[in-house]
């Protein structure tokens, strides 16, 4: 078995389903509104590089490597990624990934790189490896090689050396999740992430795909929530000017203009900030550790795609 529905992944499967993955199986079988998908587990990863022997020379190709000299990172990562994405998906595997694709009828999916090393309280990978939205039947295969391929960019190769983790066996799963075409998203953090105070939780909102406040392309509203006992409360609120957001394109993802009439405006009501704010609530109460939450609104629903430890604390 090379995939597993979501439904089938809890927090303890990281080893199989990389950290991502983990994290998203457990929240669906808590509940929690995920929307739907599943993992392309390690053992896909590994059978991939044993049945092609890329194992064998990706690891002389690693051995040659002087992390303090970036040109040899840089030309280790280039050969690399080469022969990942020019070697052939075992015929059993993509069989697999495609049935299990078509099970979730969905047009477009998110495709996420999930490293079995990833997002331990000590050690994030978030940000190394690489994601593919809006990704369609047509193209799943090749960016799920590519999520395979990220795990040797020069960003991920240089952290492998520096977190000294070069010698560890790093295997990467990959998430396959229906897509929300969010109108609004952000990220939230349960603790505060500059003042570490654990009684407010800090909510970043901003119009479109959240991949524009991931990649600092825009500046996002910030609400601070303080976590009272019964309820949330809205502290502070700070709206931020936004005149361009990311959505959804025929590649992928565009840059497109936001409306002038809506620039200026809060981009989440205060009643869907206090719903939000509950709802990670549950996610930092099921965990029992701060949590880092990216999330979607769409159709007055809330979406959470991702939910990993704070790691800074």
């Amino acid at each position: 078995m090379f995939v597993k529905p979501f439904r089938e992944i809890s927090k303890s499967d990281a080893e199989i389903a990389g950290g991502k993955g983990a994290s998203l199986g457990e929240m669906t079988r808590a509940g929690i509104p995920v929307p739907p998908g599943f993992v392309v587990l390690a053992n896909a990863f590994e059978r991939f590089f044993a049945e092609t022997d890329l194992d064998v020379e990706i690891e002389s190709i690693l051995h040659k490597v002087d992390h303090r000299k970036i040109h040899t990172v840089e030309s280790a990562s280039a050969k690399i990624k080469t022969l990942i994405l020019e070697a052939k998906m075992p015929h059993d595997i993509a069989t697999e990934i495609r049935k299990n694709f078509q099970a979730l009828k969905a047009k477009y999916v998110a495709v996420r790189s999930s490293a079995t090393a990833e997002d331990s309280s000590t050690a994030a990978w978030a940000g190394q490896l690489e994601s593919y939205l809006n990704t369609t039947e047509k193209n799943l295969l090749r960016n799920v090689q590519r999520c395979w391929a990220s795990l040797f960019t020069p960003r991920a190769i240089f952290y492998r050396f520096e977190k000294k983790l070069h010698k560890q066996n790093i295997s990467v799963a990959v998430v396959v999740q229906k897509m929300v075409q969010s109108e609004v998203s952000g990220i939230a953090f349960t603790v505060h992430p500059v003042t570490k105070d654990s009684d407010q939780m800090v909510i970043e909102a901003g119009y479109g795909l959240g991949e524009a406040i991931v990649g600092g392309m825009i500046t996002p509203d910030t609400y601070v929530v303080l976590k009272k006992k019964k309820s949330p409360v809205i502290f502070d609120k700070n709206i931020s000017h936004q005149a361009k957001m990311i959505a959804r394109s025929t590649s992928g993802a565009k840059e497109i203009e936001v409306p002038r009439s809506k620039r200026e405006k809060q981009k989440l009501a205060d009643k869907e900030i206090l719903q939000l704010a509950k709802l990670c609530l549950t996610i930092e109460k099921h965990y029992r550790y701060p949590q880092d939450i990216e999330w979607a609104y769409k159709g007055k629903k809330i979406y959470i795609v991702q939910s990993r430890p704070i790691t800074t604390l």
